[in-house]
């Protein structure tokens, strides 16, 4: 079994740099069957969210398994009707109810919602304080969210999950996060299958004799970035965490680099709509 490398959070905890993003899950059999692969070839990270609806299947996996609590690095997300202080403070004890937890270790603001992400983040604060949480954090958050994060914030956020992958590299966001020291997620790491048939990206496949993913899997972490690839299929899940045991050269690095189109397949932090 494969044993995935840590990333040092800013207080020492430590995450793994590669997760199972669990959205869509929502078939009860289909995501308990892809959590308990999943974990049984090596991985210890999951990432939910309330949104997604699947938090007590996570939970359920969890106390399935044979693996230490602590050892398993669990990330949720307050949903954006739930924010503000104390509707985030409300929203939380919910999410630790279904997950049937005592702690969770990532709780992050799903989206920056206007008038409310600093009030969010206040709470997210308060939990981190009162160790509910291990790691305080927010997604979808660009620097100038941070900066009036900053502003009121005791404690910084330890990690932005961002989408990003080598058609949105988000190179400027990126910089400023590292030189903060917040730790970088990319959800949507293979750009929703958007990017995997890229001309560069199969000449590398063929290079290195891996797959695609792998190929842009890679490139995500030799830049440092955690990333939570989706997938219910038990082959993907294994290959996806087949990363770790060859390197892209500096040449291959800068020509992922220049795949770049700031092409986004979900939506814009400042201009986000959603009807549920």
């Amino acid at each position: 079994m494969n044993k995935i490398p840590m990333k040092t959070l800013e207080n020492g905890v430590k995450m793994p740099y590669l997760g199972l993003g669990v959205y869509k899950m929502t078939d009860h059999e289909e995501a308990i069957h892809a959590m308990t692969k999943a974990l049984e070839v090596g991985y210890r990270a999951i990432d939910t969210a309330a949104l997604y609806g699947n938090e007590e299947e996570v939970g359920e996996v969890i106390r399935a398994s044979s693996i230490p609590r602590e050892e398993i690095y669990i990330t949720t997300k307050v949903w954006n009707s739930d924010q503000g202080y104390d509707n985030t403070l409300r929203a939380f004890e919910i999410s630790l109810k279904k997950l049937g937890l005592e702690y969770i270790d990532l709780y992050l603001t799903h989206w920056p919602v206007k008038e409310k992400f600093v009030e969010t983040y206040r709470a997210i604060e308060r939990l981190y304080e009162e160790k509910l949480i291990r790691v305080p954090g927010v997604s979808n958050h660009h620097q100038h969210h941070l900066e009036k994060i900053f502003v009121k914030a005791n404690v910084k956020p330890m990690v932005n999950q961002i989408e990003l992958h080598p058609y949105l590299s988000q190179k400027p966001l990126l910089n400023f996060c590292q030189d903060q020291t917040i730790a970088v997620t990319a959800w949507g790491p293979l750009g929703r299958g958007k990017i995997i048939e890229d001309t560069t990206i199969e000449q590398l496949s063929a290079k290195y004799n891996k797959t695609a993913a792998q190929i842009i899997l890679r490139w995500h972490y030799q830049n440092d970035v955690i990333t939570i690839p989706k997938s219910v299929t038990p082959s993907r899940i294994e290959e996806n965490m087949n990363v770790f045991d060859f390197e892209l050269t500096q040449e291959d690095m800068l020509a992922m680099e220049g795949l770049n189109k700031d092409f986004r397949t979900g939506q814009d932090p400042d201009h986000f709509q959603f009807d549920f």
